[in-house]
């Protein structure tokens, strides 16, 4: 449970006075406000004695390169940003389709094969299966490969099982906070209370 030493491999070094620092992760990256919110996601990590790690951190040149060449950077970046993260806080909430940002999907297992643990939060309450059943009612889309006769898993957690036992079994939880129509990516009460969970983790008793 969130609150508790993680059980993981993962030990934090605060012999420094160094802040726990926690990666950010989520596709507010995309948002034309992204700076505004990782400023309050910023805040609010500082409230709790931490110190939040955003993906657009760090600074890169990319002019004059190709498309690959420019993707390639920035995801050794953010790898290099995630490994200098004690923690992580990942925005769940369902983006361009049924499931959480693939990107995002991506930045918890590979905190989780670090052995470091993660929290996650979605601002849609209903969980993978209703969603994955509402998608597929409502026809889907010309390049989805869903079938009528494909299982859907139904376990009652938010996302695919991968992702949210992952996030347990590192010693988090996931929070699920319905939102008004329009802010569930700007919405941070399921953030703030992520935070202080982790931080009860992160931070030394």
């Amino acid at each position: 449970m969130l609150g508790q030493r993680c059980t993981c491999d993962f030990e934090i070094d605060m012999s420094s006075s160094r802040r726990p620092r926690i990666y950010l992760a989520g596709p507010e990256v995309f948002l034309p406000e992204a700076r505004a919110v990782a400023a309050e996601k910023r805040r609010l990590a500082a409230g709790a004695g931490c110190e939040g790690i955003f993906p657009l951190d760090g600074a890169l040149d990319l002019t004059g390169l190709g498309k690959v060449e420019q993707a390639r950077r920035i995801a050794t970046a953010n790898e290099a940003l995630m490994r200098s993260c004690d923690g992580l806080i990942a925005n769940l909430t369902p983006f361009r389709g049924v499931s959480m940002d693939a990107g995002t999907a991506f930045e918890v297992g590979f905190m989780r094969a670090l052995g470091r643990p993660a929290a996650g939060y979605t601002n849609v309450a209903r969980d993978y299966f209703a969603r994955a059943q509402a998608f597929r009612k409502a026809g889907g889309i010309a390049y989805d490969a869903d079938r009528p006769d494909v299982e859907i898993e139904n376990f009652g957690l938010a996302e695919n099982l991968m992702i949210e036992i992952a996030i347990r079994q590192s010693g988090g939880v996931v929070v699920r906070t319905p939102v008004p129509a329009g802010s569930e990516m700007t919405d941070l009460e399921g953030f703030r209370h992520c935070v202080g969970q982790l931080a009860a983790v992160l931070l030394p008793r």
